[in-house]
């Protein structure tokens, strides 16, 4: 699943390319919006809070969309067009006045609303690292509400922090040194949060350090335990181990960890 960086890298192409455009040809291609209009609108802005992206129209209107695992975002230049076979595909399309188009493929939240009530879609979101209202505290406050809880848990709850997803939950309990079971309450949360704050801030904003943990950007060499199942430990050489997370969560997330260097509980 795409994470805060990933949103907030995705937000910054599409601010390039579609901002101050007007849509000459709009289609919200969703039961709930079938019927919406969208041409004629021009494009303001382009935002994100954690993993949902915004894009705002001068009209007072917001388009909020959300990829989870199937989605993404297509720009074609002038005279080009996507492929037919993705065309039943799209969700949302965007045909600008400069020629440019833009497809929202498969994208599984699509909604429209007056964006004085995005809090109607976005209100329940944590601090966001990546926003200039990021509030540290008010993140340490929300993980240390429920003590009790697992860590890797806890960090995957957006209403904790917004934009931690998968990836960062797993890579952030090694750098830690702590079993992604561990409770909450347990942990040294201040210096969670910095760390993770920095680090997606880094991976959001820095040319080559997308979602790389180690330093290493070679293929598969890029991350300490995500996606290292099997594999020795970068660190100590333990093998790294992983397990179901969330049990009949649909995206199937899993949790990596390193014995060695990752004390504490465990699954049975």
């Amino acid at each position: 699943m795409p994470e805060g960086d990933t949103i907030f890298a995705l937000a910054k192409r599409l601010r390039a390319a579609l901002d101050g455009r007007q849509i000459v040809r709009g289609e919200l291609r969703v039961p709930e919006h079938g019927g919406d209009r969208i041409a004629g609108l021009t494009i303001r802005e382009h935002d994100t809070h954690g993993k949902h992206l915004l894009t705002r129209f001068t009209e007072g209107l917001t388009l909020h969309t959300h990829l989870r695992m199937t989605g993404s975002w297509t720009i074609t230049s002038p005279g080009k067009r996507l492929p037919g076979r993705l065309m039943p595909d799209v969700r949302v399309l965007m045909g600008l006045d400069n020629g440019t188009t833009a497809y929202g493929i498969l994208l599984p939240v699509v909604q429209l609303l007056d964006t004085r009530r995005e809090s109607d879609a976005i209100g329940h979101l944590g601090p966001d690292p990546l926003r200039a209202d990021w509030d540290p505290e008010e993140a340490v406050r929300r993980l240390a509400a429920a003590p009790e809880r697992p860590l890797v848990v806890a960090l995957l709850d957006q209403r904790n922090v917004a934009g931690f997803g998968n990836l960062w939950a797993n890579e952030l309990c090694f750098l830690r040194g702590r079993s992604p079971w561990t409770p909450v309450g347990e942990v040294d949360l201040p210096a969670l949060v910095s760390l993770g704050a920095r680090a997606l801030r880094r991976s959001a904003t820095e040319p080559g350090a997308m979602q790389v943990t180690t330093g290493d950007r070679r293929r598969g060499e890029q991350h300490w335990v995500s996606g290292r199942a099997g594999r020795p430990c970068k660190r100590c050489g333990t093998i790294v181990r992983k397990v179901d997370e969330v049990r009949g969560d649909p995206e199937q997330r899993y949790t990596w960890w390193c014995p060695h260097c990752q004390p504490g509980p465990a699954p049975a």
